[in-house]
């Protein structure tokens, strides 16, 4: 009776971590560029005394994101860029290395230095861009930035800098806990080696990538998941019944 109790348990846990999942996804719907995480359930086998070749227990895994492109939508503001392809833009992580991001709302800080989600944006050179303070910015197809300082005639607007605009091949990034994806660094290493600027890939200046993730698709994984645990909930107060009315016949005799 008690190994019900496990079983049903271990299901009703794995169930929640599901339910963790479909929530952040729902939670970035109107992220731009977010990339849905995907999630899988799988059989394993139960270990130790309880071991039988028919009794599994349930695990939920994360076997990476979905990098479906979302939906480009035009915003007409100078500083917003929607990735096209297989495109990712160079950040700077707080704890070193460097990390990708297709989210292309960049800001420009009170220093002038240009991010994205407070991570400084790279140009292909590998340093930080900065762009002068009040300066009217152009971003070109090709990452290119152009920019008129104050008082400045129109004529004098002045290339300043170029996104690193990078593909590493979605099949090798890995999401970070910071939303960032990183490459898999080398054994021993703790960080991976930059990926090189592709001059080939473009963007689409003033619009924003939208998330990939459906609302509707995560509504119904909600509910599905919800009625699972339900399902092992009751799964686990029928065992106990069960096990009441057992000691129940067990103190009659």
């Amino acid at each position: 009776m008690d190994r019900i109790l496990y079983t049903a348990g271990g299901g009703a846990s794995q169930t929640m971590a599901q339910q963790a999942v479909v929530n952040n996804n729902l939670a970035n719907v109107s992220t731009p560029g977010f990339r849905g995480e995907l999630m899988a359930m799988r059989a394993v086998p139960v270990e130790g005394e309880a071991r039988l070749p028919t009794r599994v227990a349930s695990m939920m895994t994360t076997p990476g994101s979905d990098f479906t492109q979302g939906n480009i939508s035009t915003t007409g503001r100078s500083l917003d860029v929607a990735l096209q392809g297989d495109a990712w833009l160079a950040v700077q992580p707080p704890g070193g290395g460097e990390a990708y991001t297709r989210r292309g709302d960049l800001q420009v800080d009170a220093t002038g230095l240009l991010t994205s989600l407070g991570n400084p944006v790279m140009g292909d050179n590998g340093q930080a861009i900065v762009i002068p303070v009040g300066a009217d910015v152009t971003i070109g197809a090709d990452g290119s930035i152009s920019v008129l300082e104050p008082g400045q005639n129109p004529d004098s607007i002045a290339p300043l800098a170029k996104l690193k605009l990078v593909a590493p091949g979605n099949e090798n990034l890995v999401r970070g806990e910071d939303g960032l994806f990183r490459m898999t660094p080398p054994p021993g290493q703790q960080n991976a080696n930059p990926v090189p600027a592709d001059d080939t890939l473009r963007l689409v200046p003033g619009a924003l990538e939208g998330s990939n993730v459906t609302p509707t698709d995560a509504m119904i994984s909600m509910i599905d998941s919800s009625r699972r645990y339900d399902m092992h909930m009751k799964m686990i107060e029928s065992a106990d019944e069960n096990e009441q009315r057992a000691n129940s016949l067990l103190s009659l005799t």
